[in-house]
């Protein structure tokens, strides 16, 4: 799949379908593969990173959570590309889940998200399998604790491991379990867990499309986020005309 360098990154060349379509493969045809679910802020913590740099730009697939990315993609020629949003990601492959038999885990989130997620998406999707949900502590784990964890894992034999722990924590999680874990497929949604559980609201789709979606989190949380955002958006903006993105 073809893929965009925004700011060092490379994005992929995707859209919700392709996507989903990919993933139906690797499953099929038993490739491992680890996928990041960019937005601006995540880029740029992987831009000031050699480490998470390489995760992004190794990956499987890197897919463009945010419409900045999707228009630097479209600058770059590639019209197709279309925002991959992690909640709406999570809720497609569910369904299409459902269908096919896949297996999921679901790591991360608060005491009792991971439970409540799978409760909500199998009252959706009866036939619905999953095969495991873990809330891990905020801290980091012991060896002992993380070799118990990918122990469970294995044995539970997910197809697909959602991890909910927020970038660029999750990123360096999937980096660092990847050669240890036998999921088919690990993916970083961030939030995702805490919009579907209600926790948190996502904007109106009006302003998810229209690149305003940032406007509406800051002012939900705006102690949390202000210098994300308020900082974050010059950055990037004077990056990429300072670096114009590019097919890589």
């Amino acid at each position: 799949m073809s893929r965009v360098d925004v700011l060092g990154i490379h994005v992929s060349v995707t859209n919700l379908d392709r996507t989903v379509e990919t993933f139906a493969r690797w499953i099929d045809d038993g490739e491992r593969q680890l996928v990041c679910v960019s937005d601006m802020n995540a880029l740029l913590h992987a831009r000031a990173d050699a480490r998470l740099t390489e995760v992004y730009n190794t990956s499987g697939l890197t897919v463009p959570d945010g419409m900045p990315l999707v228009w630097a993609g479209q600058r770059a020629g590639f019209e197709e590309m279309d925002r991959v949003a992690g909640p709406d990601l999570l809720e497609r492959v569910l369904a299409e889940a459902a269908d096919r038999g896949w297996t999921q885990y679901f790591y991360g989130g608060a005491e009792g998200v991971a439970d409540e997620l799978r409760e909500r998406f199998q009252e959706r999707h009866p036939a619905l399998k999953v095969v495991g949900v873990e809330c891990p502590p905020y801290r980091a784990l012991t060896d002992a604790e993380d070799a118990e964890t990918v122990a469970r894992m294995n044995e539970a034999r997910p197809d697909i491991v959602w991890i909910g722990l927020g970038a660029p924590k999750q990123e360096r999680w999937m980096a660092d379990h990847r050669d240890r874990l036998n999921a088919t497929i690990l993916i970083g949604v961030g939030a995702a867990f805490d919009f579907h559980t209600g926790r948190l609201d996502r904007a109106p789709h009006w302003m998810q499309r229209s690149g305003l979606e940032w406007s509406y989190r800051l002012y939900k949380e705006p102690r949390r986020l202000w210098k994300r955002y308020v900082l974050g958006i010059p950055r990037f903006l004077l990056g990429v005309l300072r670096h114009p993105p590019r097919p890589v």
